[in-house]
């Protein structure tokens, strides 16, 4: 009898931790990416920067001149140096700087912008890339988080209507913006683009272009009447899929203009 009480306290006492694990994760889920709100709060300018300009006897201000970033890089880099970009995406709750770290390719795979270890991490590159968007192909990873943060609302390019009418991606940088427009969004395996394709070699880097206008999947959307060959950059946005850790959902958009 005695036996008996002591493994049903044992399986109370698993089934509590068990349970006060699963809340701990529900809540710690339910808040991530809550200090990236606060953060675009503090580093969105609200307006363009403006100088004065004096004629006679009055004063007037004029914008700056060169291009308005409304992104305050200096107080982004104080906080962390290895922030180089911010990104957003069309219709989507995608607005985080992107960070990289010089020598740990998986650092911020679970490390917030402020050093923190927690699940949402950051939105992020490797160093098999550069950090001036000039690489043929650049790889950008975030995770699929469930309360919609991070790269979770890049799923919404599953939607044909929702892809057709959101094609628009913007990257700021310090002294210059760049331009995309979405040309393919589909499920792909987990391999390492970065490390499988020779982007810098032409030939390779067209096969690889070639390879996704030649996708034929329902879950697939790839516009056909974008022209991308070797010699245009695109960037490919990177995250899970449904918890499943041998696919990947990419979201991938050629450069069109950049304004400096």
């Amino acid at each position: 009898m005695k036996k008996k009480t002591w493994i049903a306290l044992c399986c109370l006492c698993v089934g509590i931790l068990c349970g006060g694990i699963g809340i701990y994760k529900y809540f710690q889920e339910k808040q991530a990416g809550s200090e990236y709100e606060k953060l675009k709060e503090e580093v969105t300018k609200k307006e363009p920067q403006r100088e004065e300009r004096t004629e006679g006897n009055a004063t007037e201000e004029v914008p700056s001149a060169g291009v308005n970033v409304p992104i305050d890089f200096a107080t982004l880099q104080q906080q962390n140096p290895d922030v180089y970009a911010w990104i957003t995406v069309g219709q989507t709750a995608v607005d985080y700087p992107i960070l990289q770290h010089s020598t740990d390719n998986s650092y911020y795979l679970n490390h917030t912008i402020d050093g923190e270890e927690k699940p949402e991490g950051a939105i992020y590159t490797e160093n098999y890339n550069t950090k001036t968007f000039e690489d043929p192909n650049t790889v950008i990873y975030g995770h699929d988080m469930k309360n919609g943060t991070m790269f979770q609302s890049l799923h919404k390019y599953m939607d044909r209507s929702f892809f057709d009418a959101n094609r628009d991606i913007t990257i700021y940088m310090p002294n210059q913006i760049f331009h995309y427009k979405i040309f393919a969004a589909y499920l792909y395996d987990d391999r390492h683009l970065m490390m499988h394709y020779n982007f810098w070699n032409p030939e390779d880097y067209q096969q690889y272009l070639d390879s996704i206008f030649s996708i034929r999947d329902m879950n697939a959307f790839i516009d056909t009447s974008v022209k991308v060959d070797h010699e245009d950059k695109i960037i490919t946005l990177s995250t899970c899929y449904a918890g499943n850790s041998a696919q990947r959902y990419l979201v991938q958009a050629v450069l069109v203009s950049i304004e400096k």
